[in-house]
């Protein structure tokens, strides 16, 4: 027996040893392959999306050439999607809650105000339990609107009457910018003598509370009286920031982008460029030098044919950019370069680089003033996003959170959405050129007919909603046949905020040295985007209207 027992020991110990060594090589081969993809592995971008996944949204890479879908345009504030930017401390202003309001109602009690209902016949508009019954009115009224601040309230035309105006924004807009507006609001006397709105007037209906008038009503050669133009946005600084001394200029480092075949291409390709060499520049810690010029792609003007000398400022928020970029603009920064060079035996230190070739992180210990990319190749090699391919994508980080639409274009935005009462509802029908491509998608036509919109849209949206559609479609009357079940509303019908009589108007003309700005197609998609975002109920086109695919068959 015991022999038995010693000759069965050695093969029982083996076999323990075999499993064990087993299991320990499978643990040290787990560990070297999780080794390996730990080493590889590249993140999701906290701030935005994976640099491929944006490269997806925003553009279509073909050999260093773009695919443009300009039917939507997005920037900084639309693919903020993880966290919003933070707000500065100078703008950042406490919500009005219904909290702030309940502690605004325990200050009126101490005041000891009267009550009785013959004070409350006519309305005393200072008298702060107006300022709250309009705030909790608003609170109730408008879920989508964040109120930030409002004005004491003036008399309007009856004695029951009293204009408000008030701060806002929106809260599917994740800038801080405010903005402004003005109504009347009749007053009824509710239970234990308090007020209450029997009635809110529309959008800037409190005209009494506006902004006073930066220019004095002038005559006109017939003896009628003439209203002065708008006052502008008093919010929106995009003047261009000075050099100042040359001791500045020479104490700065600068990277400057020579104008490359980016010029003239569709707004995604130059934005896509644009952020590239932004992002580099805030890589290697030195300002950017930009040129406000942007040429405008014939796709977005009427002419079909490029347009040059467009300002940066018309389509995007360069106040904004201050604030989060260095940057300087270019005829500033060629002015004080000139001047320190001149009659300077030492020249301004510069570093000339002639192909995207040479990366971000060749140039990051370089000590020159000014690092010069040109680019003179012939294209695709003289775009400037091919700086940020390859190795340099894994360092260079597009800055979107520094582009913002332009405050003007966006002012004509919340007018819109305000004129509806900020509840409306949205549809996207991409039409033009894609609806006559009927090999890429066959379909898109018919299910984009004012019938077929009907039928899908009824399904979709209650009747007699105020209907807004962002569309391309060229002809106004196109969708008529929706006008028997909604309230449609499409850009044309709002011609008067950028007419030569708006707000619009006059703050482009002086910037543009005194020559009118005509409202292209960029801006009109820009407007059309960022109202189809605030509407309730949003259908689109590739998603919910047609089964054809956004980039064309079999690309889903």
């Amino acid at each position: 027996m015991k022999e038995s027992e010693l000759s069965t020991e050695p093969i029982g110990q083996n076999l323990i040893k075999l499993i064990s060594n087993l299991c320990f090589s499978v643990f040290v081969f787990s560990v070297l392959i999780f080794t390996v993809i730990a080493i590889t592995y590249q993140p999701p971008d906290p701030w935005l999306e994976s640099a491929p996944a944006l490269t997806k949204l925003f553009t279509q890479t073909e050999n260093a050439t773009f695919k443009n879908d300009d039917s939507i345009l997005k920037t900084g504030e639309d693919v903020v999607l993880v966290a919003a930017p933070e707000v500065p401390p100078a703008l950042a202003i406490n919500p009005i809650t219904e909290t702030v309001i309940e502690k605004s109602e325990e200050k009126i009690l101490n005041l000891n105000l009267k009550s009785d209902c013959e004070d409350l016949k006519f309305v005393n508009c200072s008298d702060p339990r107006v300022l709250v019954t309009v705030e909790r009115f608003n609170l109730k009224t408008f879920k989508f609107i964040v109120f930030l601040e409002y004005q004491t309230p003036v008399s309007g035309s009856k004695l029951d009457e009293c204009d408000v105006a008030w701060r806002f924004r929106n809260k599917k807009e994740k800038s801080w910018r405010k903005y402004r507006d003005f109504r009347r609001f009749k007053f009824g006397i509710g239970e234990n003598c308090t007020y209450n709105v029997v009635h809110a007037g529309g959008w800037h209906s409190g005209i009494n509370a506006r902004r006073p008038r930066n220019r004095p009503n002038t005559a006109s050669s017939s003896g009628n009286l003439r209203l002065a133009p708008p006052v502008g946005d008093e919010e929106i600084n995009d003047t261009i920031p000075t050099l100042g001394s040359e001791m500045n200029f020479r104490k700065g480092k600068y990277l400057y982008y020579a104008r490359g075949g980016d010029y003239c291409k569709g707004m995604n390709h130059y934005l896509w460029s644009f952020l590239c060499g932004l992002g580099e520049a805030m890589y290697l810690n030195r300002t950017f030098v930009m040129d406000l010029s942007v040429c405008l792609s014939a796709t977005y003007n009427p002419s079909n044919r490029d347009e040059e000398g467009k300002d940066f400022r018309f389509y995007f928020d360069f106040e904004h950019l201050k604030e989060v970029a260095s940057v300087v603009e270019e005829s500033e920064f060629l002015r004080g370069w000139k001047k320190w060079n001149r009659g300077r035996k030492r020249k301004v230190p510069v570093k000339k680089v002639t192909t995207y070739k040479v990366t971000p992180m060749q140039l990051k210990k370089d000590k020159s003033t000014i690092i010069w990319r040109q680019f003179d190749a012939p294209e695709p090699e003289n775009y400037w996003y091919r700086v940020c391919e390859g190795q340099a994508a894994k360092y260079i980080q597009r800055p979107w959170h520094a582009l913002w639409k332009s405050k003007r274009l966006m002012n004509i935005v919340t007018e819109i959405s305000g004129q509806m009462d900020w509840d409306f509802d949205a549809v996207h029908v991409v039409r033009g050129e894609k609806a006559q491509n009927i090999e890429l998608w066959p379909h898109l036509d018919a299910d984009t007919s004012p019938d077929a919109l009907l039928t899908k849209l009824k399904v979709l949206i209650q009747p007699w909603r105020n209907l807004y559609i962002a569309t391309n479609e060229p002809f106004y009357n196109y969708f008529d046949k929706l006008r028997s079940q909604y309230k449609v509303r499409l850009l044309d019908d709002y011609k008067e905020l950028w007419s030569n009589k708006s707000e619009w108007y006059n703050e482009t003309t002086l910037l543009n040295d005194g020559k009118p700005v005509e409202f292209d197609g960029y801006m009109r998609v820009a407007v059309d985007t960022e109202v189809l975002y605030r509407a309730k109920t949003r259908v689109e086109t590739f998603y919910n209207l047609t089964k054809d695919c956004k980039d064309g068959i079999n690309t889903c």
